[in-house]
């Protein structure tokens, strides 16, 4: 080290020893924030207990229409705080204090559009100060949102009252408030996550679907049983509950892809209008732990886990898995009395986890959605054939020629049907529909209707090789009841 550079070193020490000599020994007072606190609390600010309430991130809505009720009730309007981004970094009594480098004051309140239904939003205060009178004590509520991005995974709440029972009072009437004013409440949820880390970013709401019982063409019995499982038991909770009867319940819909699982939940969302529903594929299912606690607050609740086999999978040399745990947790963690259904979804029921699928408690009803017969089938044909000017016997032959096929399959054929007729600038035809049978039947398609839930057949000879529908092994325990649609029994062991 030169000379030069020692002396920079030697100068910038001591500059930094007189800052912190500075700070050491800077104002005792109070920031003017602090001043105004310390007036409408009528009591010395630094010697007054803060009580912080954290929120979940998609709760943030819930708790502004709480506070505000609060704050409306006692007459009073919110303000902000000045003192730029550093004021997020501080705890509510660090903003009252003096200080030479920041004297944070009353100034302009942060807002933030959230969306607070399917297709509507709500301007909440992200950062704001309440000055208000409950129960004819002073108290001062300071409502901040998650801040993700800078290490702050939830929002908040911190109270400061002269008398700590009054703010602990306070706040047991916000959380009463933000449960009945929930926007949640009856809503489709899903949840999404930040790019900050894994922690979700908020509430994403969706439109209930709308499927009726005849658009759901399965194996007789199979939707019956399903609908009275997860519908049937809310419909009737009020009875059950005094017969001392559990309401939680779970529901595993097992069975090839494209056979209709999906279509089943979405049906049994739209018979439960009033139900909060909270819908996890993919890697959403890692908000399960949210998901669930959302359900215990929101009851009556469904919770839908599709693909679950994804994070289920059986443990193997890799050891056990975090999400899985996380998902088990779920499962056992609320209590029996609470009104929630999980629904399951897998295409591939030998994979699971042998605790999530035997463990009673967990799932007390496993049902195979099967690959559809050949009434099943001919149905699916027509389904997604109506409204076209196609024969209904061209509709049965096609029907007959594709065998082992789903749905989906269906769907996809009368699409590619009408597409060709469109390009020819001309109504669909049965020749269209034949046309299109052939291009998907046909060798080079095979990965086509696997994707489909087709099978991986060749040509016509699919119709002979592909089995009318599959049935994995499942074992039962006690607790259990499985019904299989080929052979229309039900089990219970």
């Amino acid at each position: 080290m030169d000379e030069r550079t020692q002396e920079f070193v030697e100068t910038f020490r001591v500059f930094l020893e007189e800052i912190v000599q500075a700070e050491r020994g800077g104002d005792d007072g109070l920031s003017p924030l602090g001043e105004l606190v310390e007036a409408h609390l009528g009591s010395p600010v630094r010697e007054l207990p803060v009580i912080t309430q954290t929120i979940a991130a998609h709760r943030l809505v819930d708790a502004d229409l709480a506070l505000s009720s609060l704050a409306d009730a006692s007459g009073a309007a919110p303000l902000g705080v000045s003192g730029g981004q550093m004021r997020d970094q501080c705890a509510l009594p660090e903003l009252l204090a003096g200080s030479r480098f920041a004297r944070f004051a009353p100034g302009p309140i942060d807002y933030v559009s959230v969306a607070d239904g399917p297709d509507s939003v709500r301007r909440v205060m992200s950062f704001g100060i309440v000055l208000l009178h409950f129960e004819g004590a002073p108290v001062v509520a300071l409502q901040r949102a998650a801040k993700p991005e800078r290490g702050r995974s939830a929002a908040a709440v911190e109270v400061l009252a002269a008398d700590p029972e009054v703010a602990g009072a306070f706040l047991a009437e916000f959380s009463r408030l933000m449960l009945s004013l929930s926007v949640l409440r009856g809503q489709v949820l899903s949840f999404t996550a930040n790019e900050y880390g894994n922690g979700a970013a908020g509430a994403t709401f969706l439109h209930r679907p709308q499927v009726a019982a005849d658009d759901v063409i399965l194996a007789p019995g199979v939707l019956e049983s399903v609908t009275r499982h997860v519908v049937g038991v809310g419909e009737q909770r009020e009875r059950l509950r005094e017969a001392g009867q559990h309401l939680k319940r779970g529901v595993l819909l097992y069975g090839p892809p494209g056979t209709g699982k999906t279509l089943t939940v979405r049906h049994l969302l739209s018979r439960t209008p009033d139900t909060t529903a909270v819908l996890l594929t993919g890697p959403s299912i890692r908000f399960i732990t949210e998901a669930a606690e959302l359900a215990r607050a929101m009851q009556p609740a469904v919770v839908v886990l599709e693909d679950v086999d994804l994070v289920a999978q059986e443990r193997g040399l890799h050891g056990p898995q975090p999400l899985l745990f996380a998902v088990l947790d779920a499962l056992d963690g609320l209590d029996g009395d609470a009104d929630v259904a999980f629904v399951l979804t897998t295409n591939r029921v030998e994979m699971l986890e042998r605790a999530l699928a035997e463990r009673p408690g967990r799932v007390d009803l496993a049902m195979e959605v099967a690959l559809p017969d050949d009434d099943a089938r001919r149905r699916l044909f027509h389904r997604y054939a109506q409204g076209l000017p196609l024969g209904a016997a061209a509709i049965d032959a096609a029907a007959d020629r594709a065998a082992g096929t789903t749905g989906s399959f269906a769907k996809e054929l009368m699409r590619r049907a009408v597409l060709a007729a469109a390009e020819a600038d001309r109504a669909v035809t049965d020749a269209d529909l034949a046309e299109a049978l052939d291009s998907l039947l046909s060798s080079s398609a095979q990965l086509t209707r696997s994707l489909l839930g087709g099978g991986g057949g060749r040509g016509e000879g699919a119709a002979e090789s592909a089995p009318a529908h599959t049935q994995p092994e499942v074992r039962l325990t006690a607790g259990w009841t499985a019904y299989s649609p080929c052979s229309g029994q039900t089990f219970e062991p």
